[in-house]
């Protein structure tokens, strides 16, 4: 339904209306910067019609079968009905200057966004022709958001009364005619989803250069389109084994261990499985080989890689263009363009209007959920099941698609909410959904699947694949390795652990230190770095708080250095790698020794399994597979837990530490050892159970959140979680769509070591710290957008992302735009998209100083300091801010 509200609307009398055939859709400059006249809404409807037909036929016959009911070109084609309007119809001509018919001059000073422009005057207008309010409501929010239309009615005379709504109506005639097509019956709100992916999808790509002069036919350039927008089906080399992808450094095929091939045994198409198994036991692998034969049987459009963060190793990247690179022809056009990283993404593919620099869908991380292959985060596919801008693009970018979930945990319910609307969505999508996970509880996987389960065994595969009715069917799996961890709980003090771990490395041990939050990771760093130096150990810090720039040059450096890559030069010295949560998923690292800050049962898994993965490891001989825990007293932490685990219990639910602390003291007293797999599933259930609680457990279990939020156990979260999928409501900007239940909103910060602006030439020069520099021109016509596309991808690598709370003021966007800065970083819309950068130059003293030259500080509240070593520190003045969490 559309939403509607009383408004108070300027009263205008009805007046002739203008032909849909004479109404504009575009404008758009020329070679020399002149505004023209671009194509007319018929034009631009019919080519958008057409980009959706021939998008749809990218799919294989039995997806496009079972996805698009005939009709849905349609839809997508009358999305633009709305610019059939007097207002707009105004607007396009005051922009070209032009005469303006006399009639037009009652629509003068009426601001069409008061029902949300054009794209609430085609939901108004659909939905009188149609009847259908689904298909009114895709073309009204194909901007990315449901326009609020209040009161009006298709034939209201300030959207040019019953003359106006006709001439849309005839313009709805004329594009069934030309597509031969008519509406479709959409069979619910998941196909409805797909469809309004489909139609901005096209609309953007309609938009874009090959569409953009009218006296060029515009026929022959809607495969060119495609094409240069990375649609491409990609080609797939058949009859491949396992060992033919996969082997090892000397080129030795590797043969699927039993829990690898009972997975793609059992993987028999579109449909939820999942893989329970213990760390280093070859899931990647598994997936992959999985997801390659769904694509073989032509079942599969492509693969999309979701990982916990923002944070995945370059490594996770490396591996999956190894995999790229094998399984597809050497004919294929996405066996090497895709996944190269350092954004080559949005330097080699044109997206039309949306996929601009300086537009919201630009940035990689975004648009790899339409490309055919790509690694991404799990935050960006969530948000297909979220009432997010745009969130219905991600629903196409993912349909069809072979889903792998990796490193899905136990924790956070309201999470775990989300997840399972985005797997209902993708089933509905026909896509084959692959759940990776070390540590999942069997609660957990029961909602996951929508299905009872009851085996407790562990490893275990279960599958459920799209048939009617649903039958889920579980596999054990018997592995025979197992590897004792010896279990130390040391106090929270810290300090008297930096000497025993700094003997550790000078012994030749690799040590791993894990923090919860960026800023106790920049401390333990700072204390340590020195001292370790002196002693000839090497010392580094892993975080989300570098630029993309730095993050790549010490990921690449130290993962070699912990794993297999680094075995060569093991033996040179001792090291100590501090970081956060990034480093306990996704990175294949082997560390001798494990110091942890105290997290839930899962996330403490996930951090020991870091610890002695191979077997061929060189390692000191005097070494122990051991982690050290830094934990409070468990009756200390139940009484106030805020204060007994500290910056620790803003990031994880006290409640669930606390019960987690009670598993782990019982297991530390009952021997001190932890033995996987063996321990990982009774660990998990003890700590996730759900039980009655008194005392003071009985409060923690219904604390107040952040100061301002209520958790009152398990039901809130999850009700909590249930509103931001509601699809009636307020559509949220991305910066406000949270898929964990404890983050913050984030904000970005862009990093300069130079800014001067050029008032005779026009220009402004950035000088970056790798030394590099750029010269923006304030006209942006002056440049190709091939050329700004490559400007646009080499300011993205130094940027850093903080809260959105302690971004550093943001100056004006008039300023961001008189500098050129305006034409590639993305601003976002006044009204619907409050997306945050700021920009801050890195003074010799490693101190922010404000861009625009001013010697003001940037915050009255925080003082900020980068460098490449530590990243950017924040620090709250008078007293120390905590970290943030990943």
């Amino acid at each position: 339904m559309i939403i509607r509200t009383t408004r108070v609307q300027k009263t205008v009398s009805e007046q002739p209306a203008i032909s849909f055939r004479d109404c504009l859709a575009k404008t758009y400059e020329d070679e020399k910067g002149q505004r023209c006249s671009g194509r007319t809404v018929f034009e631009h409807c019919q080519i958008v019609g057409e980009v959706a037909r021939a998008l749809i036929k990218r799919f294989s016959p039995l997806l496009q079968m079972r996805l698009f009911p005939r009709g849905s070109a349609l839809v997508a084609s009358v999305h633009d009905a709305g610019k059939v309007s007097p207002t707009f119809f105004l607007k396009l001509q005051n922009s070209l200057s032009g005469d303006l018919s006399p009639s037009l001059d009652t629509y003068k000073g009426i601001n069409e966004a008061q029902w949300g422009g054009h794209a609430g005057v085609s939901a108004l207008a659909l939905e009188a022709i149609t009847h259908d309010p689904v298909i009114a409501r895709i073309a009204g929010q194909h901007h990315g958001f449901l326009p609020d239309t209040g009161m009006l009615q298709a034939n209201s005379p300030v959207i040019g009364g019953q003359g106006w709504q006709e001439q849309r109506r005839q313009l709805v005639l004329a594009l069934k005619s030309a597509l031969d097509e008519e509406f479709p019956e959409i069979r619910d709100r998941y196909q409805a989803l797909l469809l309004a992916g489909l139609t901005t999808v096209a609309d953007w790509i309609g938009s874009g250069e090959f569409f953009e002069d009218p006296s060029l036919a515009w026929q022959p350039n809607i495969e060119r389109a495609l094409d240069h927008a990375g649609f491409i089906t990609p080609d797939v080399n058949l009859g491949l084994h396992f060992g033919d992808i996969f082997q090892d450094s000397k080129g030795t095929p590797y043969q699927p261990n039993q829990t690898q091939l009972t997975l793609y045994q059992n993987c028999s198409g579109a449909g939820v499985y999942i893989l329970e198994a213990p760390m280093g036991l070859g899931k990647t692998e598994a997936a992959l080989y999985a997801a390659y034969q769904i694509l073989e049987r032509g079942e599969a459009s492509g693969i999309y890689f979701a990982l916990p963060t923002q944070l995945t190793s370059n490594k996770i990247y490396d591996r999956f263009n190894h995999f790229l690179k094998t399984i597809l022809t050497p004919a294929s056009p996405h066996r090497q363009s895709l996944l190269l990283h350092g954004n080559a993404w949005l330097m080699a593919h044109e997206l039309g209007e949306e996929g601009l620099p300086g537009q919201s869908w630009f940035q990689s991380s975004k648009r790899g959920l339409l490309a055919p292959f790509a690694v991404g985060t799990l935050d960006q596919a969530l948000m297909a099941a979220m009432n997010v801008r745009h969130g219905f693009v991600r629903a196409f970018g993912l349909a069809g698609k072979v889903v792998i979930l990796d490193e899905v945990h136990s924790y956070d319910a309201y999470t775990s909410v989300i997840l399972s609307e985005l797997i209902t969505l993708l089933r509905s999508l026909r896509c084959t959904v692959i759940i990776l996970s070390a540590t999942l509880n069997s609660s957990q996987r029961t909602e996951l699947l929508g299905h009872p389960t009851g085996k407790m065994a562990y490893p275990l595969i279960t599958a459920a694949p799209d048939v009617s009715p649903l039958c889920v069917s579980e596999y054990p799996v018997s592995i025979t390795e197992q590897r004792k961890v010896t279990v130390r709980m040391v106090p929270m003090d810290h300090q008297t652990l930096l000497d025993a771990v700094l003997a550790q490395a000078e012994a030749g041990e690799q040590v791993l230190w894990i923090e919860n939050t960026v800023a106790e990771a920049q401390e333990r760093y700072t204390e340590l770095a020195a001292r370790a130096k002196e002693s000839g150990i090497a010392c580094g810090l892993l975080h989300s708080r570098f630029t993309l720039a730095h993050r790549q040059i010490n990921e690449e450096q130290w993962v070699n250095h912990f794993g297999k890559m680094g075995w060569g030069e093991r033996r040179a010295q001792g090291r100590i790698l501090i970081g956060t949560q990034v480093l306990e998923q996704s990175l294949d690292i082997d560390a001798d020794l494990l110091v942890t800050r105290f997290a839930p049962t899962d996330m403490l898994f996930q951090r020991i399994g870091r610890l002695w993965r191979h077997h061929a490891t060189p390692r000191p001989s005097g070494a122990i597979c051991q982690a050290w825990i830094l934990a409070p007293d468990e009756h200390t932490a139940q009484a106030n837990p805020r204060t007994a685990f500290g910056p620790t219990a803003s990031v994880y639910a006290p409640y669930i530490l606390c019960r987690s602390l009670e598993i782990w003291q019982r297991q530390a007293q009952q021997g001190g050892t932890v033995t996987l797999p063996v321990d990982i599933r009774p660990m998990l259930e003890g700590t996730y159970r759900e039980r009655p609680e008194q005392g003071m457990m009985a409060q923690w279990q219904h604390e107040l959140v952040n100061g301002n939020r209520y958790r009152k156990g398990l039901a809130t979260l999850r009700q909590l979680a249930r509103v931001t999928l509601a699809k009636d409501g307020m559509t949220l900007p991305e910066s406000k769509a949270q898929t964990r239940y404890s983050e913050q909103d984030s904000a970005q910060l862009l990093l300069l070591t130079q800014l001067s602006v050029d008032a005779d030439s026009k220009t402004t020069c950035l000088g970056f710290q790798d030394g590099s520099s750029l010269q923006l021109p304030w006209q942006h016509h002056r440049l190709s957008r091939a050329e700004w596309r490559r400007l646009a991808a080499h300011i993205l690598q130094h940027v850093v992302t903080c809260r959105q709370s302690q971004l550093p003021r943001p100056l004006s966007r008039s300023w961001y735009q008189k500098i050129g800065l305006g034409n590639v970083l993305y601003l976002g819309n006044e009204e619907q998209e409050d997306a945050s950068i700021s920009v801050a130059l890195v003074m010799p003293t490693d101190e922010l100083r404000a861009a625009d030259g001013s010697a003001s500080a940037l915050s009255s509240e925080y003082d900020y300091r980068y460098r490449d070593d530590t990243g950017l520190r924040i620090t709250k003045r008078k007293e120390s801010t905590v970290g943030k969490r990943f």
